[in-house]
């Protein structure tokens, strides 16, 4: 069938009712206008598209490593990233594996055109690396299997766990500090919740008692120490593991792996290892569990409402050509970061603390229920503030599949002066988004944007950031992503942090233990650690808890 023309292509002339003559001036107005139109844009892309080779950008350190060790660093990560903002604007072009070019932005228009509206052209970096790592989870897939992964979780998330959590996790911390103030790595505690929850509401799966000092179940320590494990090796898995995939098999990577004399590559393949392990064993468990029928799925933890439950479910109810593969199943939150910033701000730990009393007398001190919790309004503000600045993630990595050109919100100059509102970008390109930066522009948020300041939150935000379009899910945010690969679970990761937070600081006071500096490694996931000392490097959040005096 012949392609349809557009419609307004498709006028029909009755040469009848026109001279020759008129017809052929008409013609001429029609050629010279196009080509007018045709040069004019063409002069004007000479101007507006820019190659990545002209933009302005840091010097490389390395040939081989280009800026990615300033980039990853974990110490002054930090510092190079707010460096970058500050020097070049909302993009710029950093330098990777081998001198290869890449854009590096936080431009709103550019987010969304790579994340949401040509998002299936811009794939994460992980997606290569990722099923060695961790399987074919959500994480690693992408395409029409992403979006069958994605539909099936969607449901999934639920409160059910969230409240039993934290009260066995109030328990734990009331027995320890009852007699008096006591340093309590609550990193270690608040991993343990986190794990716990998704444990009990995703796979049905206990792996803490939320009794002992130290959890009995090795996941707990393992997936503590995995970020900034994985952090370690931020260039190889980035830039050596793809192109080493592409060139060699398994058997041999796997080879090549065992033999270097790399402590960090060995510890990261012993914790993938395990979790795999594991994963088999709950799985295995599960599945023998509906093999036996529904009374014996009831009779596990999470009484057949969990997230694998009901994955396993809907595999079975599914088409050939809709089922999962048995291996596609997936895997911790910002509580720890709110924690030591209250330690820092005591003021805002009281009037927190004031609020929640306030509220519990309100209902003549019975226990609130979940709207009652997520409508407190400086509750609220403190969560979105701390998810603001201080970004669990700081940065997503993705990847062109074909040549693009990407549109720019606002212009930039390249190295000649000349301003740029679109870049092209070759097949290939990597393209990092900074996060960190987006929610720090203070364009958008305002000067005292480096200030975490929770009020913020209680009057209207700025226009600029109102009417800036960013694509993130949540609250003009980029923490949680955007477009199909946003955080799946962000509505879950928000309740857990008020029901958690809420619990914590009505029932405890937090302060900072004397002789200790508590610093944020730029990891995967940014985690606290106690700078010097027998421990450093090691994740850990040491603080003072005791128990909150009553009104």
């Amino acid at each position: 069938m012949s392609e349809r023309l557009p419609y307004h292509w498709q006028t029909h002339y009755n040469v009848n009712d026109l001279t020759y003559s008129s017809l052929f001036q008409n013609i001429i107005v029609v050629i010279i206008s196009a080509s007018i139109w045709i040069m004019l844009r063409n002069q004007r892309r000479s101007h507006s598209v820019s190659s990545l080779s002209q933009l302005r950008g840091p010097q490389s350190r390395s040939w081989v490593k280009g800026n990615s060790s300033q980039i990853f660093d974990l110490q002054n990560g930090w510092e190079f990233h707010e460096m970058l903002a500050a020097e070049y604007g909302p993009t710029a072009q950093i330098t990777g594996f081998l001198g290869r070019k890449q854009l590096y932005t936080f431009d709103p228009k550019a987010m969304h055109h790579i994340l949401v509206k040509d998002g299936a052209l811009f794939q994460p970096h992980r997606i290569e690396s990722g099923p060695l790592l961790f399987g074919k989870g959500l994480l690693s897939t992408i395409g029409e299997q992403h979006r069958k992964q994605r539909k099936m979780l969607n449901p999934v998330f639920s409160i059910a766990h969230m409240r039993s959590m934290s009260e066995l996790l109030r328990n734990a911390l009331t027995e320890r500090v009852q007699n008096g103030a006591r340093e309590i790595d609550l990193l270690g505690w608040m991993a343990r919740t986190a794990l716990e929850l998704i444990g009990q509401s995703g796979f049905g799966y206990s792996f803490d008692n939320m009794v002992d000092d130290v959890p009995r179940h090795e996941y707990s320590i393992v997936i503590k120490d995995l970020a900034p494990a994985l952090a370690r090796l931020a260039f190889a898995r980035f830039y050596l593991l793809p192109l080493a995939l592409k060139i060699l098999p398994t058997y041999a990577l796997t080879f090549i792996m065992n033999i270097t004399p790399w402590k960090s590559l060995h510890d990261v393949r012993d914790m993938v290892n395990y979790m795999h392990e594991l994963s088999v064993e709950v799985y295995e468990e599960k599945k023998c569990a509906f093999e036996e029928g529904d009374e014996a799925v009831v009779k596990q933890i999470g009484k057949g409402k969990d997230l694998l439950s009901i994955m396993m479910k809907e595999n079975r109810k599914a088409d050939s050509e809709d089922k999962l593969e048995e291996a596609e199943i997936i895997a911790q939150s910002g509580l720890s970061r709110i924690l030591h910033l209250l330690t820092l701000h005591p003021e805002i730990q009281d009037k927190m603390r004031d609020e929640l009393i306030a509220a519990r007398r309100e209902h003549q001190g019975s226990q609130l229920s979940y709207d009652e919790l997520v409508g407190l309004p400086y509750l609220d503000a403190v969560c979105r503030e701390t998810l603001r600045l201080y970004a669990p993630v700081s940065s997503l990595l993705r990847k062109s599949t074909e040549d693009a050109i990407v549109p720019l919100s606002r212009p930039v100059r390249d190295a000649n002066g000349n301003e740029v509102t679109e870049i092209f970008l070759p097949k290939a390109t990597t393209v990092m988004i900074s996060i960190m930066n987006a929610n720090r522009d203070p364009k958008l948020w305002g000067p005292d944007v480096l200030e975490w300041k929770p009020e913020r939150w209680l009057s209207p935000l700025p226009e600029a950031i109102m009417n800036s379009k960013m694509p993130g899910v949540y609250s003009h945010l980029m923490t949680f992503n955007g477009g199909s690969r946003s955080c799946i679970g962000f509505k879950f990761s928000q309740l857990e942090m008020k029901v958690v937070i809420a619990m914590l600081v009505e029932n405890f006071k937090f302060s900072t233990p004397q002789n200790k500096e508590i610093f944020w490694q730029m990891s995967g996931i940014a985690s606290p650690v106690v700078v010097g000392g027998s421990n450093s490097g090691h994740p850990q959040l040491p603080l003072i808890v005791e128990l909150a005096k009553g009104d």
